[in-house]
């Protein structure tokens, strides 16, 4: 019995050796948490599409690390009111808005709406450029 006790302690002990491994992990960056609170030196281990530890990760490994020193990390931010529908319209990848941390744009207020042939083409005419749009919006 004293014997099975001790290999499973030892079981134990090596299994809590292992360095813990994630996709990826962003170290040394300020992470703002949406909160409002100040931001906090940390690093963010990621596995898939989701946010698996904040804190020290000095210890893990990722199979993708980003060094984010002195930059800013924090989740996707939301346009609520975007009026960025036409540059989206002739370019569709919104590096503009993604490069400032953008990942969900809300579009209705002011926006061009549901756009069927003949709205799309007097835009194309009040434009006076032929447009080549991005998605179909229809």
């Amino acid at each position: 019995m004293h014997r099975l006790i001790l290999l499973l302690v030892v079981f134990a002990t090596l299994a809590s050796c292992q360095k813990q491994k994630y996709d990826v992990i962003i170290r040394n960056g300020t992470v703002y948490d949406g909160s409002g609170q100040p931001g906090q030196k940390a690093d963010v281990g990621i596995n898939a599409d989701t946010v698996a530890f904040i804190g020290d990760l000095k210890e893990a490994q990722g199979t993708q690390e980003v060094d984010a020193s002195g930059l800013a990390v924090a989740p996707g931010f939301i346009n609520m009111l975007s009026h960025t529908y036409e540059a989206l319209l002739f370019d569709g990848n919104s590096q503009g808005d993604i490069r400032q941390g953008v990942t969900l744009e809300v579009f209705g207020e002011v926006s061009m709406g549901p756009l069927n042939e003949n709205m799309k083409n007097a835009q194309k005419e009040m434009m006076k450029r032929d447009p080549d749009w991005a998605y179909d919006i229809t």
